[in-house]
């Protein structure tokens, strides 16, 4: 929770401060996230309108995670930017946009609880929004061998000899089959069409 008591209420009066926050649980996606714990670095701007308090920040957090190609464990930075209104409880009514009855755009509201605001859904969504969905150790990453499952970083020379998966052993037979079949065909339709003309 953020105190915007020194701010006033007084439209045009603003003030700026740096906090560290331990970094909520949960705060990433599958494959890459904030530490629950970690510091959180905010540089914050706070401005009195008529409204409410604008929050305009910036968030820098440590990132854990591992890459989607080889598997290893990464570490990077995020650094996310975000803008929020937080309304106040008693705004006058005629300063509110007028009532169209849809409930999803008044969820997305936030308001300030008394003269504290609370930036954790804010920072939540600005930090999620800026990870990366596909997450790599380095932009060139070969990743793992399709058939034994080595690194490939570590032996770019890695190779196999051309062997049949078992998976595809039975297929690779049936194709065989028909083939053989079809050259029975080609190779006996000969005669027998002949015959037919012949009669």
């Amino acid at each position: 929770m953020f105190d915007t008591r020194e701010l006033g209420r007084r439209p045009g009066a603003m003030k700026e401060l740096s906090r560290t926050v331990p970094a909520p649980k949960d705060l990433g996606v599958e494959f890459i996230g904030v530490p629950e714990g970690a510091a959180v670095e905010l540089d914050l701007r706070l401005e009195s309108v008529m409204e409410g308090v604008l929050v305009t920040g910036t968030a820098r957090a440590p990132l854990r995670g591992e890459c989607v190609r080889c598997l290893e464990p990464l570490e990077q930075h995020a650094e996310a930017d975000f803008q929020e209104l937080f309304t106040y409880p008693d705004a006058d009514d005629r300063s509110r946009p007028a009532d169209t009855g849809d409930d999803a755009e008044e969820e997305d509201r936030f308001f300030l609880e008394g003269d504290l605001f609370d930036l954790e859904p804010v920072l939540r969504d600005a930090v999620v929004l800026s990870l990366p969905l596909q997450p790599v150790c380095r932009e060139d990453c070969p990743g793992l061998c399709p058939e034994c499952g080595a690194r490939l970083a570590d032996d770019p020379e890695h190779r196999h000899e051309d062997a049949v998966d078992i998976r595809w052993a039975a297929l690779q037979g049936l194709a065989e089959t028909i083939r053989d079949g079809e050259k029975d065909d080609q190779s006996g339709a000969g005669p027998d069409a002949d015959g037919k003309q012949e009669k």
